[in-house]
């Protein structure tokens, strides 16, 4: 995907930006926009009610340079898993990120996210100046993010692709398998491998500024 009508502000020489983003996880199937379907084996009196939906996980994780916060899994009060909306994120935001933030060495961190709905809702971006001022990128933000440019956000281009394609490998079977998983996998990115990530961020960066928010070539930032 491309950029049009580039609006971006590049961040000062030094500062770290940390990207964010939510992810389903299926445990298994495909999506279909049915709930169930009714099956008639033999009586046609008797149904089989088969869910077209297969369980997921809702996962949130953020990444810069030095490292990735520990991915957040969307739950209730009862533990079972659930999508994002605008309270579950800044419920989220207030007792998970930051907390987690603070407890490593971070100076004036840029935070970037994309145009969800429960990201920009007004609650949320009062939220999220009140904690990091102007060095928000977001939509409605004091630094506005091009919509729809996943080739801008790590998360997208990098993160979530990757995490994927490891996390299905011994074939996990239930929820619980599959979260460990993901931690696991998380967990062993090395602080190098997030370091070529943000240098390839910037490069991206740079040719979108160059080219006046024209399309990226599709082979320029494969490797």
């Amino acid at each position: 995907m491309g950029c049009h009508c580039l609006q971006y502000t590049i961040t000062p020489s030094g500062a770290m930006t940390a990207q964010r983003d939510e992810a389903h996880f299926w445990l298994n199937g495909y999506v279909n926009k049915q709930n169930c379907r009714i099956w008639s084996e033999a009586n046609p009196q008797v149904y089989v009610e088969t869910p077209l939906h297969p369980e997921k996980l809702t996962v949130w994780c953020a990444l810069w340079a030095g490292g990735i916060i520990d991915p957040y899994f969307f739950k209730n009060d009862e533990g079972h898993n659930v999508t994002v909306n605008g309270d579950r994120y800044r419920a989220m935001i207030t007792n998970f990120f930051i907390p987690e933030l603070n407890n490593h060495d971070v100076q004036e961190l840029w935070f970037q996210q994309d145009g969800a709905t429960c990201h920009t809702a007004r609650a949320t971006i009062d939220l999220l100046k009140d904690t990091f001022s102007d060095r928000l990128i977001s939509r409605f933000g004091p630094v506005s993010w091009l919509p729809r440019s996943c080739d801008l956000t790590p998360l997208d281009y990098f993160l979530l692709g990757y995490v994927k394609s490891l996390v299905y490998a011994d074939k996990p079977q239930t929820l619980h398998h599959l979260e460990d998983n993901i931690r696991r996998v998380i967990a062993d990115i090395r602080l190098q491998m997030l370091e070529k990530v943000i240098e390839n961020w910037t490069s991206r960066l740079d040719y979108i500024r160059a080219s006046h928010g024209s399309h990226m070539p599709e082979i320029l930032f494969k490797r």
